[in-house]
């Protein structure tokens, strides 16, 4: 999107500069505050709100600012006129103010994010997810909430679905068909858990949970849903390829495909990822139609077809993040929004042998993984989606390796996102498995 950075410094010449509010003060809010801070002209943080205020304040700190503590709107408003930036417990004080543009939602909670998402849209603010679990769990109901309300729901640039949903944007605009959209990983093991990875999360400052759902598989299938359901893509078997190894160059990639082409011409397009490809992070693998137009792109050293490569070696996260709120905000662009309902969605797979009574802890923790499944099994099997596990009770055992139902389980009392979620497949499906 290089036509942002000129709209960003237009803003930094007006005074009128983006004014955003960030809930969640994690790893990834700790460099996106000072990506903001110190290298996006145009653009304004003027709040943080964190579960843990010192966290908040640390975040601040980071980026060199000099964080203001609140506890109201007023004290919020004040912070914020006087050139600060606020610090708050209450995500619900940013969704409110007058002088917040755009709310960042970069928790990586389900039910916790859905109440502030709401809220957000309820005061008219537009909101930018870095938070593939939420929009891979109920964002086709949020973005049909967020019309409702007049804003604008996104995925951010950066992260891998915000990654691939650019290449694909840029593939079509080539005159291509996108056939296979796909992510890379360096490993995948379905049965790492917070004390295997709690050496790498130490090492680089990050949340073991979070860094399990990276090694489990379960954030990648959060992210290729995404990109599913703004496509209309679906996977060839429940949990895609499964951490299938290809270890060549990415323009190697379409000789994993081309043997089962017509399948996936007949699905219209697929989602996919490999384990170790060299060289890249996310892959497109797109057809021409025009035989003249392929005489082309074999001169062009692109091959004789007919699938083509395309990549992008690398995913910076919050280093673009602020390109999707821009886009936002200035062009009323939403990246990677879904066509409709689901098409894909996230399952719940016992990651030990569970037992009768036990309670389900969170995604990335010691008791499940999630596996991308095409959202007609889902509801035809009445799977339990990955992102509300937590809490849930199990009614039976469950052996290792074995898919989880609604009916293994009682959920928690009263959560919003169980009846979002019933309400995005009475609105999507007519009717819910629920």
């Amino acid at each position: 999107m290089i036509i942002v950075d000129a709209a960003l410094r237009e803003l930094e010449r007006s005074g009128t500069p983006i004014r955003v509010g960030m809930v969640g003060a994690g790893f990834m809010g700790q460099g996106l505050a000072n990506q903001i801070v110190n290298s996006v002209p145009g653009m304004r943080l003027v709040a943080v709100a964190g579960r843990r205020l010192e966290r908040a304040a640390h975040v601040v700190d980071y980026a060199g600012g000099a964080p203001i503590s609140v506890d109201s709107a007023d004290g919020l408003d004040a912070a914020i006129g006087g050139g600060g930036t606020a610090i708050t417990t209450d995500p619900h004080l940013l969704c409110r103010s007058p002088n917040v543009d755009v709310i960042v939602e970069a928790t990586g909670a389900v039910e916790d994010a859905i109440h502030v998402v709401m809220e957000a849209f309820r005061h008219g603010k537009d909101v930018v997810l870095l938070n593939a679990e939420l929009d891979a769990t109920i964002g086709p109901i949020l973005q049909v909430k967020a019309r409702e309300h007049g804003v604008i729901m996104s995925a951010c640039d950066g992260d891998e679905p915000g990654v691939q949903l650019n290449l694909v944007r840029w593939v079509r605009g080539l005159g291509l068909v996108p056939r296979v959209v796909g992510n890379v990983k360096g490993l995948q093991d379905p049965y790492r858990n917070p004390t295997t990875q709690q050496g790498f999360a130490e090492r680089w400052g990050q949340n073991p949970a979070m860094v399990t759902s990276f090694a489990d598989g379960t954030k990648i299938s959060f992210e290729q849903s995404i990109v599913a359901n703004a496509t209309g893509f679906r996977v060839l078997q429940r949990g895609m390829s499964r951490g299938r190894e290809f270890r060549e160059l990415p323009e190697k990639l379409p000789e994993l495909y081309l043997p089962i082409l017509d399948e996936i011409r007949e699905l219209g397009g697929i989602i996919d990822y490999t384990v170790g490809t060299i060289g890249t992070k996310v892959y497109v693998l797109a057809e021409h139609l025009d035989p003249r137009q392929r005489h082309y792109l074999d001169l062009y050293h692109m091959g004789p077809g007919p699938l083509y490569a395309f990549w992008v070696p690398y995913h910076l996260v919050h280093f673009e993040v602020p390109n999707a709120i821009a886009r936002v905000r200035i062009f009323r662009d939403s990246l990677a929004p879904s066509l409709g309902g689901p098409v894909v969605e996230v399952c719940a797979v016992a990651k030990r042998d569970l037992v009768c009574g036990e309670t389900l802890d969170d995604y990335g923790h010691y008791m499940t993984y999630g596996e991308a499944v095409n959202a007609d099994e889902m509801m035809r099997e009445r799977l339990l989606p990955e992102g509300l596990v937590q809490g849930c009770v199990l009614r039976s055992d469950i052996p290792r390796d074995a898919v989880i139902r609604y009916d293994d389980v009682d959920l928690p009392a009263g959560r919003l996102a169980d009846a979002l979620r019933t309400e995005q497949y009475v609105h999507f499906f007519g009717s819910s498995p629920i």
